[in-house]
């Protein structure tokens, strides 16, 4: 992606920090990880807060000085928010136009329009999947589970058989296709190109979420027959509204940006020439800032001023979209600090120097090392910002398509088996009304096979690409 390297920022403190062997480097990040798992888990501390905790453990028993501890975290914390708080922000500020306008609920209403009987568990993972291009994860699941069980009571659905679909479209865009935070950190750790890991991560993300979606709820339905919880079926966000945008109005405006940097990927590919006019055109509006910022300006028209918003609720609508995102933004910038930390301890060369004896693939180590940190922490942005600065080095060597590939390796492994440790298993379980039985046979089965299944696309891409 465009912008500074975590690499270029981090002057304060170049090169290994530490002379320690591989032996103490490998204790150490266990050591570490360890420590962010026991506060996020025991002591139920704000991840930020462990991340930057964890850091320091790190370099303490890597035998770093920490002065220069300090230094590494702090350069990895600004270089990540500056290559991609900017980028959080907008798709914020995009999000809350959609759901705020009626936008939303207006693809929702359109496409279900369209679907009855067995063709509604698909209806509902193509609106999962197109509101969660612009959406995070939290924010999704909230605007479209008052959609799915008035769908499931009304149509007199089983709830699993049009809940599924739904969560599977979400996640699968959070886990693997920017400009969602964990990916885009990935993209930026390793260095990959935004554009070709956008086009993979769709081509990932299609078969994977049909697979962990509409077929998988079948079982999942049959399982847990449970009927949608009275109290929890709320008034839509715009159920009250006078105006909304038109259907075909907001999908342009959701897909702008995702267009433009697949066009910037497809002219650079097809054209390769760096002094082409059209190359030039191309590079600026589809870098990920200037397609979100055309997205945000866009929609405040084709959105905002299509329901009726005056500049001011427009302006309001803005500045509330960005608060939300304060956590996000510092547990992802403590995450590129941690990240940095591991690389200037010198874990990057450990991991080169172990891994040569290793008869493990680079993709399936990366999917590895993210799923073990992703079943401690519970958390997928930490376990996709920590498992990119494990793996940065092996990067270094590996062609554009196989860097995309690593990216959406360790995005797979991020989503392995949510369980009791990570928020969305208890979001999903409140407003489910489900046992935490029916929720790990449910929603944590569902998370897994997306994990597995964008593993084996991924790989099977490896052989052909």
């Amino acid at each position: 992606m465009t912008g500074l390297s975590v690499e270029t920022l981090a002057a304060a403190a170049p090169g290994p920090i530490t002379s320690a062997g591989n032996t103490q480097l490998g204790i150490a990040v266990l050591a570490g990880i360890a420590v962010i798992v026991l506060l996020i888990t025991r002591f139920k501390l704000h991840a930020f807060l462990a991340l930057t905790v964890g850091s320091l453990a790190l370099g303490v028993f890597a035998g770093a000085p920490l002065a220069k501890t300090i230094a590494s975290f702090t350069a990895g914390l600004g270089a990540t928010v500056a290559g991609v708080g900017v980028l959080i922000a907008l798709g914020a500020i995009l999000g809350k136009l959609l759901a705020d306008s009626g936008g939303a609920d207006e693809i929702v209403d359109t496409i279900l329009a369209r679907a009855k009987g067995r063709a509604m568990p698909w209806a509902m993972v193509l609106i999962a999947s197109v509101i969660g291009l612009p959406l995070f994860f939290e924010v999704g699941i909230v605007l479209l589970i008052p959609v799915v069980l008035l769908v499931a009571k009304r149509g007199n659905y089983s709830l699993m058989r049009i809940g599924i679909p739904a969560l599977a479209g979400l996640s699968v865009m959070h886990g693997l296709v920017p400009p969602h935070p964990g990916p885009l950190v990935a993209i930026d750790a390793l260095h990959a190109n935004l554009g070709v890991t956008l086009g993979l991560g769709v081509l990932v993300a299609i078969p994977t979420v049909i697979i962990a979606g509409p077929l998988f709820s079948r079982y999942a339905a049959r399982w847990v027959d449970i009927p949608a919880p009275e109290h929890m079926v709320t008034a839509r966000p715009s159920a009250e509204s006078e105006h909304r945008p038109r259907f075909g109005a907001t999908v342009f405006t959701v897909l702008l940006p995702v267009a433009l940097m697949l066009v910037k990927a497809l002219v650079d590919i097809v054209v390769d020439d760096p002094a082409s006019p059209v190359q030039r055109v191309t590079d600026v509006a589809g870098s990920p800032m200037i397609a979100l910022l055309a997205a945000v300006l866009v929609g405040m028209f084709t959105l905002g001023r299509a329901a009726g918003f005056t500049r001011d609720r427009i302006a309001a609508t803005v500045d509330r979209s960005l608060a939300p995102i304060a956590g996000i933004l510092l547990i992802v910038g403590a995450g590129g600090g941690f990240k940095q930390t591991l690389i200037d301890v010198g874990v990057g060369r450990m991991i080169l120097d172990v891994s040569e004896n290793w008869a493990v693939p680079t993709l399936l180590l990366a999917w590895l090392i993210a799923v073990a940190i992703r079943l401690a922490t519970g958390s997928a942005t930490v376990a996709t910002i920590s498992a990119a600065g494990l793996v940065a080095p092996l990067a270094a060597d590996m062609s554009t398509t196989g860097t995309a590939l690593l990216v959406l390796a360790i995005g797979a492994g991020s989503l392995f088996f949510s369980h009791v440790n990570d928020a969305g298993f208890w979001l999903v379980k409140e407003y489910f009304g489900m046992t935490v039985g029916q929720t790990l046979k449910t929603w944590s089965v569902m998370e897994t096979i997306i994990s597995v299944v964008g593993l084996g696309f991924v790989l099977l891409l490896s052989l052909v690409l």
